[in-house]
């Protein structure tokens, strides 16, 4: 499956946001999907998580109770919502795909994940 994110820009603290990814491939419903995000120097760590069908959603602790996964696999997106932006938020997200997942499986180990899109920078500033 193939990744497109879009959506990043820059954001005032305490607004909302919102990013997409658009998946290519036959596969995307067997997928399941994450964000992660990467700032300069540092790993690129988790930020949530959603099973191929959609029940299942997990969250770093940071993100927790401010951003929201969400898919559709009609349309073959994922979404994170994003709001109560901190400047600590400003990263490169990624949006990545873990094909033929198990049902009801998340994966929060970004070595569980077979494809990543391009990345979108997110800065959150005044």
């Amino acid at each position: 499956v193939q990744l497109v994110d879009s959506g990043g820009g820059l954001v005032q603290p305490g607004g909302s946001r919102s990013l997409s990814c658009a998946a290519s491939g036959r596969t995307f419903s067997t997928a399941a999907m994450a964000w992660f995000r990467q700032t300069p120097g540092k790993e690129r760590e988790f930020v949530a998580c959603i099973s191929r069908g959609g029940g299942t959603t997990y969250y770093a602790n940071s993100v927790k109770g401010r951003f929201t996964i969400s898919r559709d696999n009609a349309k073959n997106t994922v979404t994170l919502e994003m709001h109560s932006l901190k400047p600590e938020d400003t990263a490169v997200y990624y949006c990545a795909a873990k094909e033929h997942s198990s049902v009801g499986a998340y994966y929060i180990d970004r070595s569980d994940y077979d494809s990543w899109g391009q990345g979108t920078q997110v800065t959150v500033s005044s």
